[in-house]
């Protein structure tokens, strides 16, 4: 039977505790963590005083080539990527910082993100078994995700080479905003 460890418990409720505040699933906590279920249900309702949310993580890697998510996902990947090869950091807390900065850097462009905690978990899952990678665009020379299998000699990114109806949603919903 191996021994308990108070700091090392403390860590992992403490690591809880920011995930929680974040909006990650109650399964990145079970994944990151040593506490039981019992454990974190009760701390992640003691935190938002509210159950979790129930239901499957994601698990398709299409959800983040699609043009809004690719850009936010690029974006969070290359804080990541910079994060993990700056600093000894574990990988966790290097999620946990590169998701912090994302929020920080797309709200200061006056938006909302759009890859939540959990799914910026996911990609990096996703990247850590070879699911998705970053390809360099060839025109812009900029790292974008992508799918591990794709050929990318002549890839070129969603900001280079934007799809026809990229960003007419947001031209509508403003041009409401603007009648109202």
């Amino acid at each position: 039977m191996s021994k308990k460890s108070v700091i090392g418990e403390n860590r992992d409720i403490s690591l809880a505790i920011d995930l929680i505040k974040l909006g990650a699933r109650l399964q990145v906590l079970e994944s990151e963590t040593k506490l039981s279920y019992e454990r974190l249900l009760k701390l992640y309702k003691e935190v938002t005083g509210k159950s979790p949310s129930k239901g499957m993580l994601p698990f398709s890697t299409d959800w983040f080539m699609s043009w809004q998510p690719n850009m936010h996902s690029s974006l969070f990947m290359n804080i990541y990527e910079n994060l993990s090869k700056s600093c000894e950091i574990d990988e966790i807390d290097a999620i946990i910082k590169a998701y912090e900065l994302y929020v920080e850097q797309v709200k200061s462009l006056g938006m909302e993100p759009i890859v939540s905690i959990t799914r910026a978990w996911r990609l990096v899952k996703f990247t850590d078994a070879g699911m998705v990678t970053l390809s360099t665009c060839k025109k812009c020379t900029g790292a974008f995700v992508n799918h591990s299998f794709e050929i990318d000699d002549d890839y070129v990114c969603g900001l280079c080479a934007p799809p026809p109806r990229a960003g007419k949603v947001s031209r509508k919903k403003e041009s409401a905003d603007m009648d109202a």
